[in-house]
C-alpha cells in the first residue's frame, strides 16, 4: 500500500514527505523542469515501506552505527540489539523506523512530531519549510525520561550522482574505520577525500565522519545543471558515503561522530536531562547554473 503523503510548494521546488515512514522526504525537485534535487523516489520506493529507499530521513537519538551492545548512561548500561537487517550493529537511533505525525502543514511548511519510548523517552519535533526554492529541515528532540540519557542527531539525504558531481566542506581530519564500520583513528585527509576545495566524488567506497566541519557545503551538479549551497547548525561533523558504481551519495550533517558513545569525552553528544532539547538544522539552497 502506497504511504500517505503530504506535499509542500514554493513556486520553485516542490517537496513530498511519507511522515507514516520515518518521517521522510520522499522527493525534492524543481517544478519548470521536474529535475530532482534529491535521490528521487518512484512508486516502488514508496511502497517499500522503509526510509532508506527514499530521499531523507531524520535520524534520532543517535546517528549511525553503536558498538559494544549499547552504550552506558547516568544510571546504567543501556543495552541496544541491531535494528537493521543490513548491518549487524544498531544504527541511526530508533526515530527512522516509527510513524510520524502531523501537527502543523501549510503550503510551504510542515511541523511532524514523534513520541517514542524507544530506547528511552523522548519527543521528536521535525520542521520542512520552503523558501523561494531554499529547503530548511530543522530537527529537534526533548528528552523525557526522568534518567538522563547521551543524545545525538543527525540527517540522512541521499543525492544524485554523475561522473562529475562535486562536493565542497571543510573539514580537519577523517575517521578511519574497521571492518564493522566502526572507527579506529583520525587521518589527515587524503587527496580523493579531501573536500576543503570543489573535489570530485572517489571512484572507491567511502564512508567515513569528517570532523571539525564551519557546517557550510556545496554540491555542484554540472552534468544536471544546478548547484545546493548547504548550510547547517547544531553540526560539527559530517559522514560521506559513495557507493562504488551506484547514482547517488549521501551528505549527512551529524551531531557527532560515529560511535561517540564509545569515544573519549563523547564528542558532540549531549547529556540531556527531563525536558532538556537538542537541535539541529540543515539547509539547502537550490541554484540553477
Amino acid at each position: 500500500m502506497q504511504p500517505q503523503t503530504l506535499t509542500l510548494d514554493d513556486g520553485v521546488t516542490r517537496l513530498t514527505l511519507a511522515p507514516q515512514t520515518g518521517g521522510s522526504i520522499v522527493n525534492w525537485s524543481v517544478l519548470a523542469s521536474g529535475q530532482p534535487l534529491l535521490r528521487p523516489s518512484d512508486e516502488q520506493a514508496s511502497n517499500a515501506g522503509t526510509p532508506r529507499k527514499l530521499a531523507c530521513y531524520p535520524l534520532a537519538p543517535w546517528s549511525n552505527r553503536i558498538g559494544n551492545g549499547g552504550f552506558e548512561n547516568p544510571a546504567g548500561w543501556l543495552a541496544l540489539e541491531p535494528n537493521s537487517a543490513n548491518d549487524p550493529l544498531p544504527i541511526h537511533g530508533s526515530a527512522w523506523q516509527q510513524p510520524w505525525h502531523v501537527i502543523e502543514q501549510t503550503d510551504r511548511h510542515a511541523c511532524l512530531q514523534l513520541d517514542s519510548a524507544i530506547p528511552f523517552a523522548y519527543r521528536a519535533q521535525l520542521r520542512y519549510t520552503l523558501d523561494e526554492g531554499t529547503l530548511t529541515i530543522a530537527l529537534s528532540v526533548t528528552h523525557l525520561d526522568s534518567r538522563a540519557a547521551w543524545h545525538g542527531l543527525g540527517l540522512h539525504p541521499y543525492f544524485p550522482r554523475t561522473a562529475n558531481t562535486q562536493l565542497r566542506a571543510q573539514a580537519e581530519h577523517v575517521w578511519l574505520c574497521d571492518d564493522a564500520g566502526l572507527p579506529t583513528h583520525l587521518e589527515h585527509l587524503p587527496a580523493h577525500w579531501d573536500f576543503n576545495a570543489l573535489n570530485v566524488l572517489p571512484d572507491t567506497r567511502l564512508d567515513n565522519g569528517f570532523t571539525r566541519w564551519d557546517g557550510n557545503g556545496l554540491i555542484s551538479q554540472p552534468d544536471l545543471g544546478y548547484e545546493l549551497e548547504c548550510q547547517a547548525t547544531g553540526s560539527h561533523f559530517f559522514l560521506v558515503f559513495c557507493p562504488p558504481g551506484l547514482d547517488f551519495f549521501c551528505f549527512e550533517p551529524v551531531s557527532h561522530p560515529v560511535n561517540a558513545h564509545h569515544l573519549p569525552g563523547h564528542p558532540g553528544l549531549q547529556l540531556l536531562q527531563q525536558g532538556e532539547t537538542a537541535a539541529l538544522s540543515f539547509r539547502l539552497r537550490y541554484r540553477g547554473v
